[in-house]
């Protein structure tokens, strides 16, 4: 049994959740996002929260029930508060800008590096702290991955692009 698919996922005031034919939408004021379940886990709303519960004792569709709880459940709490991550530069003369919706990174390479922001994503430099934030876990976890790849850490003196903490 899955203990993270038994746990109901409690609805903020403000956020309407609406299931369709196996598809959870998510939605607080114009965003809107959706988790499509292949129909693997029965849904339904109960007091404010929603509960899942598998289709069948079929060892995929257990495993599919917390997996499905957990991704509806960050689309619940990515509309509700957000997600953000921070990254540190650090090394001589390393800078990072913001210039309307790029992302301007000079990293000791012969040229600066020009990171289009996605959609849906704000991104704000502090000194040498860059601050990722955004409603999908996902993709802000994505952007900071790649961005920290561009110079990722040396492990002698820690110059580069590095997560804090």
């Amino acid at each position: 049994m899955s203990r993270i698919g038994k746990q109901p996922i409690t609805i903020p005031s403000g956020i309407e959740v609406t299931l369709d034919n196996g598809v959870v939408t998510v939605k607080k004021g114009n965003n809107s996002t959706q988790v499509d379940t292949h129909n693997r886990v029965n849904m339904e709303i109960q007091d404010g929260s929603l509960v899942l519960a598998p289709k069948s004792d079929d060892q995929q569709d257990r495993a599919f029930w917390g997996t499905y709880r957990a991704l509806i459940n960050n689309c619940v709490v990515g509309f509700a508060t957000g997600f953000s991550k921070q990254l540190e530069v650090n090394g001589v003369g390393y800078r990072a800008a913001v210039n309307g919706n790029t992302l301007e990174l000079a990293l000791g390479f012969s040229h600066p590096i020009k990171f289009e922001i996605p959609q849906g994503l704000n991104i704000s430099v502090e000194k040498n702290i860059i601050t990722i934030s955004g409603s999908d876990k996902a993709q802000v976890g994505q952007v900071s991955a790649i961005i920290r790849g561009f110079r990722p850490p040396e492990p002698y003196k820690g110059k580069g692009v590095k997560y804090v903490n």
